[in-house]
């Protein structure tokens, strides 16, 4: 089967390899369409230490076309979105079964784009940060993949009031898409809200953005910490100034609940669905690549250029 290999000399190519089967408690899918995924950057980079040559892809849609040990046999020719460890780009990828989300309800695409961007988005609001009725919440990087689904699921749970932060100018106009009632640059936050403080602040950024947001929580706020887009150099927070406040920082790290609960992951993400499927939630597919631009896609992420989501075409 073709499938796109990260080989060792960092390059990324389209290659002939062999089609894996189901093991145990795993299914095998015919896949239609993967979703480009900030996990993707990260290899690329050298931060997830990975064998290679290696095939990428994180997100898999499809129909599964067989299932292993201890898998329902009717889940045969189930349509499904399979959050994976690897090897999505590939014209057949296996997933543990429970990773693999029922997409009956959507297409292909929109299934793609669901990915882990859309489970991330609702437990971050939902499970993590706790977005009540009437809470003021901050969501940075707003334009991207989770960004413009954290600001859908924040106005569902009843907030108050949503700002977003995007990297640029340039990407001003497309966040307000999403909910947001208003949004700033990095460069002027933290300056252009004034005084206001916030109860939920969304973080993936690092650095000296999570300092200043962190000045920003109001009494009994949360901030969830779930990346480092800008810099991975550490932030010292003292616990005594958190609890002087009755403030929390918190981290989600969907990668490891996969492995660790993923039938939390897998609820999360059933729940997830059910709003996308009947349009209280929608994805924004922006881009669509095909296998052979799969290095242009990753790049296009890493450098900031994607708003939304974007997808792979497989076959």
């Amino acid at each position: 089967m073709k499938a796109v290999v990260l080989d060792t000399d960092d390059t990324f190519r389209i290659s002939e390899i062999d089609e894996p089967v189901a093991g145990p408690g795993e299914v095998a899918i015919r896949v239609a369409y993967a979703g480009v995924q900030y996990g993707d950057v990260l290899v690329r980079g050298g931060h997830f230490p990975v064998p290679r040559p290696f095939v990428p892809g994180f997100e898999a849609a499809g129909q599964i076309i067989a299932v292993g040990e201890g898998v329902d046999e009717g889940r045969i020719g189930e349509q499904v979105v399979a959050l994976v460890g690897g090897g999505g780009y590939a014209e057949v990828a296996t997933a543990p079964s429970v990773l693999a989300i029922n997409a009956s309800r959507v297409d292909a695409r929109t299934a793609a784009g669901f990915g882990w961007v859309t489970p991330t988005a609702y437990d971050l609001i939902d499970s993590v940060g706790g977005v009540r009725a009437g809470d003021r919440v901050l969501i940075h990087a707003a334009a991207g993949g989770v960004g413009s689904l954290a600001g859908q699921f924040a106005a569902a749970a009843g907030a108050e009031r949503i700002v977003g932060v995007v990297g640029n100018s340039g990407q001003l106009d497309y966040a307000r898409q999403f909910g947001y009632h208003e949004v700033l640059t990095r460069e002027q936050f933290p300056d252009g809200i004034g005084a206001e403080t916030f109860d939920v602040i969304l973080d993936p950024i690092g650095g000296p953005t999570r300092v200043a947001s962190l000045a920003r929580l109001a009494a009994h706020g949360r901030i969830v910490v779930y990346g480092n887009i800008a810099t991975f150099e550490p932030v010292t927070v003292s616990a005594n100034d958190l609890l002087m406040h009755g403030q929390s920082l918190m981290t989600y790290n969907s990668n490891l609940g996969s492995q660790t609960h993923p039938q939390r992951l897998a609820d999360s993400a059933t729940r997830a669905m059910a709003l996308v499927a009947d349009g209280s939630v929608r994805i924004d597919i922006t881009a669509e690549y095909a296998l052979a631009d799969v290095e242009t896609a990753i790049a296009n992420l890493a450098g900031g250029v994607t708003r939304g989501k974007s997808v792979v075409c497989i076959g």
